[in-house]
């Protein structure tokens, strides 16, 4: 099965290694037809803490790494 890659922006780099990306997205409201946007914050791990806040990033699915990180950082641009 292939690992999930998604796009978000850098939100928070206090953590050592740790990242935490807002994913956005975007869909039609099945009643009312407007497009609704909704985010969700994933902890992804960056091994040598190059990611700083306002960075895009794509994160993909991994095993478990601790109790909340399953994504890790895979490319990186900065903003």
């Amino acid at each position: 099965m292939p690992k999930r890659i998604l796009q978000g922006v850098v939100v928070s780099d206090k953590n050592d290694k740790t990242v935490v990306v807002e994913v956005e997205r975007r869909y039609t409201h099945p009643l009312f037809k407007k497009v609704v946007r909704r985010s969700k914050k994933y902890q992804a791990h960056d091994e040598n803490n190059r990611c700083k806040n306002g960075d895009r990033v794509q994160i993909v699915e991994t095993a478990p790494i601790s109790k909340n990180k399953r994504w890790a950082v895979l490319e990186q641009q900065n903003a």
